[in-house]
């Protein structure tokens, strides 16, 4: 049996910084006797809107595998990307700003630009600036997330090859000293959230929505038009409030997760 894990280059892991994928750097470095061959790398893009502990948790994986991880962001120029390091990561959401300028529109759940264009994007034209015209490019996609599966046939998904699913990562993970800390999710307060979820962590950290309520109102929109701005679920968690009945919606797959 073909090991999904064995991977021949040239190859681009695309690390998130969720749990799943950082799993499946692990089980990819094992099945590679510990080293990745030098045609095989590894990428993190960085919107500048994850939370801090998901960069902590980048940084931590890459020390512990002793495995480069090459941090890219999103830059409005001719090349389309820089490369970044821990310490020189954005940290305020620089990079889904510039875009958001860009576009002149905030994202939605209809076009979810944000992705494409603050991830998958710029990693392509860093692959291509190395002259990677033609590779394989691997995601951390689950036995268990079948939409995500059916979404992206092109891609190479050695989890979902595996069998591996969330109580897995979660398994190996637990007790680790260099497990993932940020329960909330990568993208602090993605809109593609359900609400209850956005609230809790509004609830915990109100000045997490400030950014988001920021691009609102200069844009004049909204990041979704079926439920309160930004800024107002920030004055309802600063009430400490329970006004928009938001118990049982639910959150919307995104690839930016695990």
């Amino acid at each position: 049996m073909i090991d999904p894990f064995k991977i021949d280059g040239p190859a681009c892991m695309s690390f998130s910084g969720g749990r799943s994928s950082a799993y499946m750097l692990v089980r990819t470095v094992q099945a590679h006797g510990g080293v990745l061959p030098d045609d095989v790398l590894t990428c993190f893009a960085n919107t500048g809107k994850e939370d801090p502990r998901t960069l902590d948790f980048v940084n931590d994986m890459a020390y512990e595998l002793n495995v480069p991880i090459v941090w890219i962001e999103f830059r409005d120029n001719d090349k389309g990307f820089a490369v970044v390091d821990y310490r020189s990561a954005s940290r305020k959401g620089e990079p889904f700003e510039a875009l958001i300028k860009k576009k002149s529109f905030l994202p939605n759940a209809v076009m979810r630009f944000c992705t494409s264009d603050l991830k998958i994007k710029p990693i392509d034209a860093y692959l291509k600036s190395l002259g990677w015209t033609d590779r394989e490019m691997v995601v951390g996609i689950r036995a268990d997330e079948p939409r995500r599966i059916a979404k992206m046939p092109h891609l190479h998904k050695p989890l979902a090859l595996a069998g591996i699913t969330k109580p897995h990562v979660l398994e190996f993970f637990k007790g680790k000293p260099y497990d993932l800390k940020a329960e909330d999710g990568n993208c602090d307060l993605c809109f593609n959230k359900g609400l209850p979820e956005l609230m809790s962590t509004i609830r915990k950290t109100p000045e997490k929505a400030i950014w988001w309520a920021r691009q609102e109102q200069e844009r004049g929109a909204t990041f979704a038009k079926d439920r309160p701005t930004y800024e107002q679920m920030r004055q309802n968690a600063l009430a400490q409030s329970d006004a928009f009945g938001y118990d049982n919606e639910e959150a919307i797959a995104c690839f930016c997760g695990d």
